[in-house]
């Protein structure tokens, strides 16, 4: 009995403890077969606070062997079959569960509750308090400590009252250390004591009756007082790495008092020897024989009473969600330490094994030629991993892209998310891989000459930010936290998200300079998307402002962040999501800084062939002196425009563009119109494919708003519809384009974007381009005049004109486009209009198909030639002058995805598709 109780130690008393003051019990010890009365203090309660008006209890019970909330009382927010609490002043309420626990929550005959399960809510459901719990206990006799509660570390020399309860009257006994303090006959027992030593100790209740004894037990903890002594030059916040068995830990706390270690080290006892020495506001500590690459979990225990991972930790364990991390995803994950501690806990390693980087002076592109590629790893492959991403780089190089965009990777809250949730900085995500993957799709991407930028959210953070939980009360930032604003400058719930960052702070300035230097340090990362950027100052907005108009502050907050990044690499790209009023975004555009350009509800109307005017996608339309804006027709936050053409385009006769292949071609319209103007484009993932799911999709298929943060599905079977190919192949080969040729990056440049027809010249030199469009549904003329005489090569036929006179008149057919160019360009390497597989002939058999070991080529007639092609049009594998009716191809390397296979035989080439999986 002992030894089972003695289990039951210090941490109980940290988050446990502390609810014994939110909620009391009448009788104090109860059991299942008897009635008994909850008393909730609201004013002590986290979440909820301080509460006078209707309160209603969600309320279930734990049983043992089924887990916690089991037997629940109805649905959330149902007020009229939810248990409701009577007021009685103060902010206190009680509840009456009778005649009996077990009757009030029809609980089974033979099941044993252990504990009761609430959370109490307003009658509008839109505020609570956090899960509480109420211990159940046996039949019979009893005892229970019930003081202290809460903290859990005491001071030598200070006076301490033990309190204990029975649940019948008995002889009861309190002891420290086996050594009797007081004993008595009744249900309750109390005394004081005065400790005069630090160390640790151990409190016992014993009670007797009728020749039965029972007890119960806790660990009781003296500090020592801290030591003052400087920190060691060269440390740094965090972890550091002394020599392959000694780490130090810093952490900078203003206004704390004692911080503690607690970890795999020391088996997650409080011990003196684990008591942070203490700098003016940093608390430091050397950890000395620690086993070389071996993890170890640890977490701070600042003032007694706040637990915390370390913010700077590069890695976390999370007791909630690493659960659903399978083994496929993150090989060898630690075990989180349950039974020792809760919350999420830091982990340090010595000895790790450095990432061997195969680039290491990768240079970005030029930023006039940048077609970034926008992706969230969770929804790009089923798998949602860094490695399945790193599988289909082929993929991404096939469609020319130069800058891979990610969606956040550092630790965000939960598993499944787009990552605008942060929790911790300098973390990335477990639910896609190691960090080493990370490192891996980084390096690769160097390797194809992509550049990798990463979004960031230095706006706000969650609340399982280590930098949030030290200084909170009641769930919200107390005044003297040094890096958060108590409340958000806006008062517009819409452009509120967690907790607001302060960045007049010069803590939250060394925090965001951190975070970007560690990023482009640790994983060569070549820039960042910083998010929601118009948060950037503490300028008050009202109830209805997105804060868009000329903040002076907030530009100067920016510009001083972008320096420091580029100060740690002059080539860095800084990309806002910013959407400001064209003054601001105009003055940072011509500082350097890139800006997202949102053109999605323009482009989705001339797909839809409602027309708009798209020339606001241009740089010098907003007058902009440097090519910095970052347009899109899609982002990760915007409808797609396939989705919005098949179900509200517009039709005429024969020409329907809810139809999916002209849906397809208006996107190919669309792209030639956007992707050769001038300036950075960006692509969000798969609207390469014409991707026709809506951004509100649930994961059942049905259409919500409340499923915009939903999975998407990746549909990779979409490449197996020509038409979709078809659009891939025209953005590769207008994204090679882009990069290829400088008229791209024009000095001159004309356009007509207004009209249902639309125009653009480009000029270089003596290299001219000149695009044309009809984004109508019926025929239409279009008159341009071109910007020279001569020969015109139309790139995606391959025909020619001689333009004598330089006015000219075209008539196209409804989506028809075109371009025009001096230079002939030479044709990417991109095999367009494959027809769909025919049905083999017996004298030629392609199997099996699906692929996924080997493929066979077999045929009565003599093979000369076979090649393997990319769905882009990359050459992948070819062989030869074979003169033989056999070939076997090992597809054990291939990527999985959509391959087409060319046959020659006598002359005569036969082309079909190949899944590979």
């Amino acid at each position: 009995m002992f030894q089972k109780l003695h289990f039951v130690c210090l941490f109980i008393l940290l988050f446990i403890g502390a609810q014994a003051q939110i909620i009391t019990t009448n009788p104090a010890l109860p059991v299942a077969s008897q009635p008994v009365t909850i008393t909730f203090n609201s004013a002590e309660s986290t979440g909820l606070g301080y509460y006078t008006g209707d309160l209603y209890a969600h309320t279930g019970v734990t049983i043992e062997g089924k887990g916690q909330w089991q037997n629940v009382i109805e649905s959330w927010g149902n007020n009229s079959t939810q248990p409701q609490l009577t007021y009685t002043g103060d902010g206190v309420y009680e509840l009456e569960i009778t005649p009996d626990i077990n009757s009030f929550y029809g609980v089974e005959a033979g099941d044993k509750v252990t504990e009761l399960c609430f959370v109490f809510r307003t009658a509008d459901a839109n505020n609570q308090t956090t899960d509480l719990f109420v211990t159940v206990f046996e039949e019979g006799l009893v005892v229970n400590i019930t003081e202290p509660s809460g903290s859990s570390i005491f001071k030598a020399n200070e006076a301490i009252t033990f309190s204990a309860q029975s649940s019948v009257e008995a002889d009861l006994k309190l002891s420290l250390n086996e050594t009797v303090l007081t004993q008595t006959t009744g249900t309750e027992i109390t005394t004081t004591h005065t400790f005069t030593e630090s160390g640790n100790y151990w409190l016992i209740a014993e009670a007797t009756a009728d020749g039965e004894t029972v007890y119960d037990s806790l660990d009781i903890f003296v500090g020592s007082e801290v030591i003052n002594e400087p920190l060691p030059a060269g440390y740094k916040k965090g972890i550091n790495y002394i020599d392959d068995n000694t780490a130090a830990l810093v952490l900078w706390a203003p206004l704390k008092e004692f911080v503690y270690v607690q970890g795999d080290f020391n088996n997650w006892q409080l011990s003196n020897n684990y008591l942070m020495k203490k700098d003016g506001d940093y608390f430091w500590l050397e950890l000395n024989n620690l086993e070389a690459g071996k993890e170890y979990a640890y977490q701070y225990l600042i003032d007694g009473n706040i637990r915390i991972a370390d913010p700077y930790t590069e890695k976390i364990l999370d007791p909630m969600n690493d659960s659903y991390i399978d083994e496929a995803t993150y090989p060898n994950l630690k075990a989180y330490p349950e039974g020792k501690t809760e919350g999420i806990v830091s982990v340090l390693q010595t000895a790790q094994t450095p990432y061997n980087w195969q680039v290491t002076d990768f240079e970005s592109p030029d930023k006039n030629k940048l077609v970034i590629y926008e992706l969230l790893v969770r929804d790009f492959m089923t798998e949602h991993t860094y490695q399945a991403v790193i599988d289909q780089l082929d993929y991404l190089e096939d469609l020319r892209i130069n800058v891979l965009e990610l969606m956040p990777v550092n630790e965000f809250e939960g598993n499944s998310s787009w990552g605008y949730n942060p929790s911790f900085y300098f973390a990335p995500d477990k639910y896609y891989g190691p960090k080493n993957k990370l490192k891996e799709l980084i390096d690769e991407c160097h390797q194809r000459g992509i550049a990798v930028v990463i979004d960031m959210v230095l706006n706000h953070s969650y609340g399982q930010s280590p930098f949030v939980q030290m200084y909170m009360d009641n769930w919200t930032v107390t005044a003297d936290n040094p890096w958060y604003n108590q409340q958000s400058n806006f008062q517009n719930p819409d452009a509120q998200w967690g907790y607001d960052f302060n960045h007049e702070s010069a803590a939250t300035r060394e925090l965001v300079d951190s975070v970007s230097s560690f990023w482009m340090s640790e994983y060569k990362v070549d820039g960042f998307r910083f998010d929601f950027t118009k948060g950037f100052s503490n300028t008050s907005y009202g109830p209805s402002s997105w804060g868009s108009t000329y903040d002076a502050a907030r530009i100067a907050n920016l510009k001083r962040m972008s320096d420091e990044i580029w100060k740690r690499n002059a080539d860095a790209l800084v990309i806002f999501e910013h959407l400001a009023d064209n003054s601001e975004e105009k003055e940072l555009a011509n500082y350097g800084i890139m800006l997202w350009g949102n053109m999605n509800y323009s482009y989705g109307e001339t797909a839809m062939a409602y027309n708009d005017n798209i020339n606001w996608g241009i740089y010098t339309s907003r007058g902009w002196d440097e090519p910095n804006l970052v347009t899109y027709m899609e982002s990760h936050d915007e409808e797609r425009i396939v989705y919005k053409c098949l179900n509200y385009g517009k039709a005429e006769g024969n020409y329907n563009t809810q139809d999916l292949a002209t849906a397809l071609d208006r996107a190919e319209l669309n792209s030639v119109f956007f992707i050769p103007l001038p300036g950075p484009k960006m692509i969000w993932q798969f609207g390469e494919r014409g991707f026709d799911q809506s951004i509100n999709r649930c994961t059942d298929g049905s259409i919500s708003n409340d499923c915009r943060l939903s999975e998407k599905p990746p549909y990779w079977n979409y490449l197996e519809n020509t038409d979709r190919t078809d659009l891939f192949q025209v953005m590769a080969k207008l994204n090679e384009l882009k990069q290829q040729y400088d008229v791209f990056s024009p000095d001159d440049a004309e356009y007509s974007l207004a009209g249902i027809t639309k125009w653009y010249k480009l000029s270089k030199g003596d290299n001219h381009v000149v695009g044309l469009g009809n984004f109508d549904v019926t025929e239409n003329n279009i008159v341009v005049t071109f910007p020279s005489s001569g020969k015109y090569y139309e790139f995606f036929s391959g025909d020619s004109i001689e333009v004598n006179n330089t006015n000219q008149t075209f008539t196209f057919a409804p989506g028809e486009y075109r371009l025009y160019s001096t230079q002939q360009f030479e044709e990417p390497r991109i095999i367009t209009d494959i027809d769909e597989p025919e049905v083999m002939s017996s004298d030629l058999q392609v199997y099996p198909n699906p692929a996924s070991s080997k493929l066979s080529i077999v045929s009565d007639k003599t093979i000369s030639t076979v090649q393997l092609y990319s769905i882009a049009g990359t050459l992948q594998y070819q062989a030869s002058d074979l003169r033989k009716n056999k070939l076997e191809i090992d597809m054990q390397h291939f990527t999985p995805g959509v391959y087409l296979i060319r046959v020659v035989q006598n002359g005569n080439s036969t082309t079909q598709k190949v899944l590979v999986k």
